[in-house]
């Protein structure tokens, strides 16, 4: 489903370009310190156009992964042979043709059927979601219509222990029109569907941009959290000094809090992909 995504079409043809010499040599030449652990991290697939699959697992795992985010079906052997958990994997729909629509949910219940037993096969903890964008609906309907469907698919869910995630995402600049973008939205959804496999995707990238408070809203509200994406804030890239955040201090709140999930990057790399992934994994080992 990866080619739904507008936000991955970059991987396209660009993936088997390869991996650059700089970051050949990186990965030949620079060791990698041990990591405390304490968050399980993972890297976004769609941000490392320039390296194949094997190549990102394989670095990966060096730089101290433990997962690779957002792949589909054909992909997940891959990630499985480095050692590496499919941290989340490609669910049905797309961002702007989600769930709050009722003409949507035959297929995206018979795609999530067919799904789910594969994602629990694979030993994929979470498949991603999405409400769709509104189109002048509104949000208290968009509500509504997300949870008869959601609710369809859940029991299987459960009975293979599979996550159903759904994504917040920001619909002041990157997404516009999507339907959850706030927090509060998406926790009434999960309260409304009342299953403790149905959790939401914080994207602290897009949170930032509609609400920021990150630290304090995740401690309020981790229990409706079942997977976390970093992005530098403006820009989606890397978690440097360039960025508005304290990464560093976000790590520690997700850490104190007791989560067990993954964090994944889901920044785009201006710079040594490699290079930018390993400084933002140690940053983020807290």
């Amino acid at each position: 489903m990866a080619d739904t995504f507008t936000r991955r079409a970059m991987l396209g043809g660009a993936a088997a370009a390869g991996i650059t010499a700089a970051s050949t040599a990186l990965g030949e030449q620079q060791p990698n310190p041990p990591l405390k652990g304490r968050l399980k991290q993972s890297a976004c697939r769609w941000c490392y156009s320039r390296l194949t699959l094997d190549q990102l697992c394989e670095a990966g795992k060096a730089i101290g992964l433990q997962g690779i985010d957002l792949l589909s079906e054909n992909e997940w052997a891959i990630c499985n042979k480095y050692g590496l958990t499919v941290s989340m994997s490609n669910g049905p729909g797309n961002i702007t043709e989600g769930w709050n629509r009722l003409e949507n949910h035959d297929r995206l219940v018979k795609e999530s059927e067919r799904l789910l037993p594969l994602v629990k096969a694979a030993g994929a903890p979470n498949m991603i979601v999405f409400s769709g964008n509104r189109r002048g609906q509104t949000d208290a309907d968009g509500l509504a219509n997300c949870c008869t469907g959601i609710k369809r698919i859940m029991p299987l869910a459960e009975q293979l222990g599979v996550n159903v995630l759904m994504e917040l995402l920001n619909s002041k600049r990157t997404h516009k029109d999507y339907q959850c973008d706030h927090t509060a939205w998406g926790v009434e959804l999960c309260n409304r569907v009342a299953s403790s496999r149905f959790k939401l995707l914080y994207d602290i990238f897009h949170a930032q941009i509609m609400e920021g408070d990150i630290c304090d809203t995740i401690r309020e509200n981790i229990q409706y959290i079942g997977h976390f994406h970093t992005g530098g804030v403006p820009g989606r890239n890397e978690l440097d000094e360039t960025q508005e955040l304290n990464w560093r201090r976000i790590a520690q709140a997700i850490a104190e809090s007791g989560y067990t999930g993954f964090v994944a990057h889901e920044f785009v790399p201006k710079r040594d992909p490699l290079t930018s992934l390993r400084q933002a994994v140690q940053l983020m080992d807290v």
